[in-house]
């Protein structure tokens, strides 16, 4: 079992232009790369990603720096699984895709 110290969640956030029809095009692309590299959506324009440890989270930020737009801002921050844990919800509900594993001390995303 890893520790939840070696465990990352990669935040995706960005802002993508969308006001002229390349805008949108790339807006719509940026965000199915991050749904096929396993990246879900948390809020609007911020996604997030579970790796197994550093060397996963690098792997991925390098395909984000191969995938990104053209024009807009994209930010990437890293995270311990147990500072995720620690994220405080002001307003809202957790997502029904996030549950719990008591087991081993993770939140899983389905």
């Amino acid at each position: 079992m890893e520790s939840s110290y070696n465990q990352m969640r990669l935040f995706a956030m960005f802002d993508i232009p969308v006001d002229t029809k390349e805008g949108k095009k790339s807006y719509a692309n940026f965000r199915k790369f991050l749904l096929k590299d396993g990246f879900i959506m948390l809020q609007y324009s911020v996604y997030i990603r579970y790796c197994h440890n550093q060397t996963d989270c690098l792997k991925h930020i390098l395909r984000l720096k191969k995938n990104k737009p053209l024009y807009g801002n994209v930010k990437v921050l890293k995270v311990t699984e147990s500072q995720y844990k620690s994220m405080i919800s002001l307003i809202g509900e957790k997502r029904s895709q996030e549950i719990i594993d008591e087991d081993n001390d993770t939140i899983i995303i389905e």
